[in-house]
């Protein structure tokens, strides 16, 4: 169904959820104006796009005001997708992330201050919750425990943003992803899904850490949907308010991951360890989100595992060939660390 949306502005369009939303807008007949750096050296992830008349991609930092100017004429909703993604990224590149996730995001924030846009979505993380006991699902009041620079960074600029209310035109909002899992034109494999599905497809056997640990999930495609039912949603609805974005039966331990896995394909060797570097453990209600916004996700785990196969059997991502550092934030194509 297409509705009256003249140009969405999708800052670090050219990532992982940022293709996928792409696509999703386009198919809407909608217009997409992307801004990238291309920090991973990801910069085929745009090539089927390139000949869309409703598609510009415009090269550079997002926290160029000159650069936001030439592309700013007509757009009325803005997402924010850009920045150093994950705990191990930032970790490795200190510096770069206080500089990127921290300066450079708050800067962008500022520069829609006076500008007539409709809604302005910054992408968080369910992270930001940390480390939460077993039995409890956090909802968006819950208390944040981020334990990373990456976390840490989102937690400060949800904070930044929510101090705009009231003093800006546009409706802010953030939405506290779900770790993602999915296919996408800029796929990646450091995330725990594909990751564990990939390494028991090719080497049938995986190292676990911490399997009783929880996360929720959620697939590209359905935060595309959520994205926009915001952008269709009444200002009431959504005006500066937080969003856990996911569903809350897509909560998973990475032992129920690898079960799951492994109904796919058997006789594969799973060791287990305790005691990984990262502690996080966290359960996510998504209550508000499906009742505020009728969000409900459309795709599971076993769809992910079943959608990650179909391409491995047609020789996608598994060629020896390829360089497997295109198929995640490993490392970066410049550093100022």
């Amino acid at each position: 169904k297409k509705y009256k949306m003249s140009k969405v502005l999708l800052i670090g369009g050219g990532g992982y959820i940022g293709t996928v939303l792409t696509k999703h807008f386009l198919e809407l007949q909608q217009k997409v104006v992307c801004i990238d750096r291309f920090i991973y050296n990801h910069n085929q992830s745009i090539l089927n796009f390139e000949k869309n008349k409703n598609y510009q991609f415009v090269f550079g930092d997002f926290s160029n005001y000159d650069l936001l100017d030439s592309i700013i004429q007509g757009v009325n909703n803005v997402v924010i997708l850009g920045g150093l993604v994950g705990d191990p990224i930032t970790k490795k590149y200190p510096k770069t992330s206080e500089i990127i996730n921290d300066i450079a995001i708050k800067k962008c924030i500022d520069y829609f201050d006076n500008k007539n846009i409709s809604k302005l979505i910054f992408i968080s993380t369910c992270s930001n919750y940390g480390l939460i006991p077993d039995n409890v699902l956090a909802d968006e009041n819950y208390e944040l425990r981020p334990l990373s620079l990456y976390a840490n960074a989102k937690v400060d600029n949800e904070k930044y943003l929510l101090s705009k209310k009231g003093k800006v035109i546009y409706s802010g909002v953030i939405l506290r992803f779900a770790t993602a899992f999915g296919l996408s034109d800029r796929m990646r494999f450091d995330l725990t899904i594909s990751q564990f599905t990939k390494e028991l497809y090719v080497n049938k056997e995986l190292l676990v850490f911490d399997e009783n640990t929880w996360r929720p999930y959620c697939h590209v495609n359905d935060f595309a949907l959520l994205i926009e039912l915001v952008f269709k949603a009444n200002k009431e609805l959504v005006d500066f308010e937080i969003f856990n974005a996911g569903g809350t039966g897509n909560n998973y331990t990475k032992k129920m991951i690898v079960e799951a896995i492994l109904e796919k394909i058997p006789n594969c060797q799973i060791h287990y360890n305790q005691n990984d570097s990262d502690p996080r453990n966290y359960r996510v209600d998504f209550t508000k989100v499906k009742k505020r916004l009728n969000f409900i996700p459309k795709y599971n785990l076993n769809y992910g595992i079943e959608e990650l196969l179909v391409a491995f059997e047609k020789g996608k991502y598994i060629d020896k060939n390829e360089d497997d550092i295109q198929y995640g934030n490993y490392e970066l194509n410049y550093s100022l660390d």
